[in-house]
């Protein structure tokens, strides 16, 4: 297999640039973004990207989940793409880089090759998956998971937002429902990269992440129910908190993910009391366990658990309780080769470098199972994302979508 040549790099102030414009649609309040998927902003930055690809040369397909796929021919009619993914979707305080990053890298890995004149024997396809935060419409990684077969189609169109506005109507909305069928498309390989939304690669100072393995992961929704009741006027043995409950619980989820140290993460992001007022006892409560683990076992012992626990915090306060996993995917190995074809990219362009598992979930994770994948990581300074102080420097940016340049050439084969 021939590989580029070393001295080949991408462009990383045209990078830098087009990651700044795209964060000017759906500013956040502090800096960041509030791109959320299916929103009036994610269809500016959908047009956005649309128009780079087109100016690149590039043809655009899209899936009935709105999935937009940038295709750069290659020699070999009959050769598998090689696909580069990520999302421009964002939380509603994100940062300007978490997706972002992996699909304007794509994008700048076909004007690279552009600029350079290089033609490969497979095609290369750069691919925005939809609603890959899960914010608006959970679960995470929606559009991926109905690709992989993991969700249908029609359950993925009846998501509902807080609002009530369901996934297939908002995306009729705007105007980004294709024909073509989701999942349909084959791949010789799929490439993400991403920032590492964790601390260690500049902890460690280390230019590029290797992933090896993504965590497993467990959304669990619980439900406490009580009685709504006067804060001032109920005696303390007479009450029946379910914010009580949602706090003994939160405490239980902290201790379980310690017991199952290392490898293992447990936190309650997402909470709410009803009927929310001050002077009103909380006579129910929702609120989502999220644990994580590169291990299956420890991830199916802590789910086990937690639920365990949940039921007994809800019997000893006379609680109603419901448990509804909202979210899953087994721990993920990715493909060894490609792992290695990252792993020399970086050594021949001189970037350090370190095997590292994904902390966070990623489309990569869904794709992994109907096509080899691989994920290339930079550092973020504090290792902060989900948060519009979220930042990576211009070095980064440029070093991550160099070894994916070369990474994806090689892959897909350079013809002389």
């Amino acid at each position: 297999m021939t590989v580029p040549g070393a001295n080949l790099r991408i462009n990383g102030e045209r990078l830098w640039d087009s990651l700044m414009e795209m964060a000017r649609i759906g500013p956040g309040v502090a800096g960041g973004n509030n791109r959320q998927t299916l929103t009036d902003a994610d269809a500016a930055g959908r047009s956005l990207f649309k128009s780079w690809c087109e100016a690149a040369g590039c043809t655009m397909g899209l899936d009935r989940m709105g999935n937009m796929f940038a295709r750069r021919d290659g020699t070999d009619p009959d050769a598998l793409p090689v696909y580069i993914g990520s999302h421009l979707d964002t939380q509603p305080t994100g940062g300007k880089y978490d997706g972002v990053l992996g699909v304007l890298g794509g994008l700048e890995v076909i004007r690279t090759m552009n600029d350079l004149g290089l033609r490969t024997k497979h095609p290369v396809v750069v691919t925005n998956w939809t609603n890959e935060e899960g914010t608006r419409f959970a679960p995470a990684m929606l559009a991926s998971g109905v690709f992989a077969g993991i969700h249908g189609l029609d359950w993925a169109y009846g998501r509902a937002d807080a609002e009530g506005k369901r996934f297939g109507d908002e995306l009729k909305r705007i105007g980004w429902v294709g024909a073509e069928e989701v999942g349909a498309r084959k791949m010789h390989a799929m490439f993400e990269l991403h920032i590492e939304q964790g601390p260690i690669l500049e902890a460690e100072g280390r230019d590029i992440g290797v992933v090896t393995h993504g965590q497993g992961l467990w959304w669990l929704q619980i439900t406490l129910t009580g009685k709504d009741a006067h804060t001032g006027s109920t005696p303390m043995h007479m009450r029946v908190n379910a914010g009580l409950g949602m706090a003994r619980v939160i405490e239980r989820v902290h201790q379980i993910a310690m017991s199952h140290q290392p490898n293992a993460v447990g936190a309650v992001g997402q909470a709410n009391v009803y009927p929310n007022s001050r002077n009103v006892i909380p006579g129910r409560a929702v609120f989502t366990v999220d644990i994580r683990s590169p291990e299956q076992a420890k991830l199916d012992a802590m789910r086990a658990e937690v639920e365990r626990a949940a039921h007994a915090v809800a019997a000893e306060l006379g609680l109603g309780c419901e448990i509804e996993a909202v979210g899953h995917f087994d721990p993920v190995t990715f493909d060894p080769g490609l792992v290695k074809v990252v792993r020399g990219a970086a050594e021949r362009l001189g970037y350090s470098h370190m095997d590292i598992v994904s902390g966070a979930g990623h489309d990569a994770c869904w794709i992994n199972r109907v096509a080899p994948t691989v994920m290339i990581m930079c550092p973020c300074v504090d290792g902060l994302s989900h948060n519009e102080a979220e930042e990576i420097s211009p070095q980064w940016a440029a070093a991550g979508t160099d070894v994916l340049f070369h990474a994806v050439v090689e892959t897909a084969g350079v013809v002389s």
